[in-house]
């Protein structure tokens, strides 16, 4: 039985990942974490627990976070991870974490994005957590980087082309439309119900933080650079992000042929569907599972896929993750 921390329990991710450890055959919650002013019985912070779990939420020890569990989930903010991340790894925890503190490698695109960088010997062995293209090195990790939402739909879309050396490396543009609940539990203006409520609007229009992730993972997968561009939107949803991604092809190209291309990359992946018409946001929805169609339009290759960004795009990629890491039928926890 693998004995599961959870670091940031208030938070949607972390109420998530209650939710599918709950469930988990092989796994049992240990300890459950967040900041001081968050804590209390689980089941009064997420009333949908009460009955189900019976814990309290407490301020983090990391000495007996690391006498209760093997494997810390950590849902933390961005910049905030990376102050307890070594402390953990040292006291023999193992760490899948949530935010991006781990998944770039160049320090200086990180910098530029987030903030100084303040654990960069972590960061050289720290994997990233994309099962489907990085299973083997998942397997061995210490230390993973979960992969961000945003990313997980737009790798998943390009890999089959990029690996196959079938589209131009440059000029690719990924346009994406999220639910409210990608910005988390902090309360912002924009997401306020009277103005989100039927609108619809991009924003980050080519500096967000997601692009160069985006970038580093297309790169490792075509063998060589790849450049392109990230528009993300918000729509008015609790959950979930479709991805529209626009390629040129590098010869001739038909939609059968994408279409083939993509079966038979995914065909051994369990939680890869490839669709034959267009993906929809509300057939992922609470699920691990991520939908692609694949075409041909104008001589252009297009690709939509479909995630759910708090199962798929963070907490149910993570469990995918935990099962590699302790030799665990990959899918466990998460049909």
């Amino acid at each position: 039985m693998v004995r599961v921390a959870i670091i940031g329990a208030s938070g949607y991710t972390g109420v998530e990942s209650i939710d599918i450890i709950l469930r988990h055959p092989s796994a049992k919650l240990t300890y459950l974490t967040a900041l001081p002013e968050e804590c209390g019985h689980v089941a009064d912070l997420f009333g949908q627990l009460s009955g189900r779990v019976d814990m309290m939420v407490e301020p983090l020890d990391v000495a007996k976070l690391a006498q209760a569990a093997d494997v810390a989930l950590c849902c933390l903010p961005h910049k905030v991870s990376m102050s307890f991340v070594p402390k953990l790894l040292n006291a023999g925890v193992k760490v899948i974490d949530f935010s991006a503190d781990y998944r770039i490698k160049d320090v200086a695109v990180y910098e530029q994005f987030y903030v100084p960088h303040t654990d960069r010997d972590n960061l050289k062995h720290a994997v990233y957590g994309l099962p489907e293209l990085f299973r083997e090195d998942i397997k061995k990790a210490k230390l993973i980087a979960n992969p961000g939402c945003y990313p997980t739909g737009a790798s998943l879309a390009l890999a089959p082309l990029l690996k196959n050396k079938l589209i131009q490396t440059r000029g690719i543009v990924v346009s994406s439309v999220t639910g409210v609940s990608g910005g988390g539990k902090n309360p912002s203006p924009n997401f306020h119900f009277p103005y989100m409520n039927e609108n619809l609007y991009p924003y980050g229009v080519g500096v967000h933080r997601h692009m160069p992730e985006m970038e580093q993972v297309a790169s490792s997968v075509a063998g060589e650079p790849v450049e392109l561009l990230f528009q993300p939107h918000v729509g008015p949803f609790d959950r979930g992000i479709l991805s529209s991604v626009y390629c040129e092809p590098a010869g001739s190209l038909t939609a059968k042929q994408v279409q083939e291309l993509f079966a038979d990359f995914y065909k051994d992946e369990r939680f890869v569907q490839i669709l034959s018409k267009p993906p929809v946001v509300k057939h992922v929805a609470k699920s691990n599972y991520c939908h692609i169609f694949a075409t041909v339009a104008k001589d252009k290759v297009v690709i939509f896929s479909a995630i759910d960004n708090l199962i798929k795009g963070a907490s149910g990629q993570a469990v995918q993750n935990m099962n590699l890491l302790f030799s665990l039928p990959e899918s466990m926890g998460l049909e």
